[in-house]
């Protein structure tokens, strides 16, 4: 699958919640309008069966779905693609494993300067962040709204914003230059299909 263009990227919240209740709310966040899923866990119990799951509810509904950090973990599934961090590998290594039509996405946090080497290096999108307080990653680093203005100018793929991102705070992010929302907290700390619809709609 191709990489969306605009749209809402949810991200997997997955801590202290059993396998049925994260496919279930993935689910319903899919019925919501999600554009493309990633599947984040940083304490897996068998993630390899879990993202094989996704994998399936995503294709479902012609979603693309990502993997963050792992490459192999992308692989052994046939997932779509791979999102990573700076601790985590890079593109030129991905693309050989994961192939060349793989999404690949890159963290470039507030500097605008890892996004135009992402670029470069052929990343499928990049993304700046956290833009406001997040509760799913509260020790991030701040972004700035003028990094989307220059990425806006700057990148010919797609820029992806992510931290603290709700459906009252979002539209400022796309009018700076962002193209998608990530959303974690935002989307599955209350009524996950409903909550779906609500950022969709700033895309609209």
């Amino acid at each position: 699958m191709k990489c969306p263009n605009s749209g809402l990227y949810a991200i997997t919240q997955t801590d202290n919640k059993s396998v049925d209740k994260i496919l279930s709310e993935v689910t319903a966040v899919l019925r919501g309008g999600v554009a493309m899923l990633q599947y984040r866990d940083k304490n897996p119990v068998d993630g390899q069966a879990l993202a094989k799951a996704l994998l399936e509810i995503c294709h479902q509904y012609h979603v693309p779905l990502i993997i963050n950090d792992d490459i192999t973990l992308a692989e052994q599934i046939g997932a779509d693609g791979v999102h990573l961090g700076k601790q985590d590998g890079n593109i030129k290594e991905a693309r050989a494993i994961l192939g060349a039509d793989a999404i690949i996405g890159i963290s470039c946090y507030n500097f605008i300067e890892l996004a135009l080497d992402a670029q470069k290096q052929g990343a499928s999108y990049v993304a700046f962040g956290r833009f406001f307080p997040s509760l799913s990653k509260p020790l991030a680093a701040p972004a700035d709204i003028e990094t989307l203005q220059k990425a806006k100018f700057s990148l010919t793929i797609p820029v992806v914003a992510i931290g603290g991102i709700l459906p009252e705070n979002g539209a400022q992010l796309l009018t700076a230059g962002a193209d998608m929302l990530a959303v974690i907290g935002g989307l599955f700390d209350s009524t996950p299909e409903q909550s779906a619809k609500a950022y969709r709609a700033l895309f609209i």
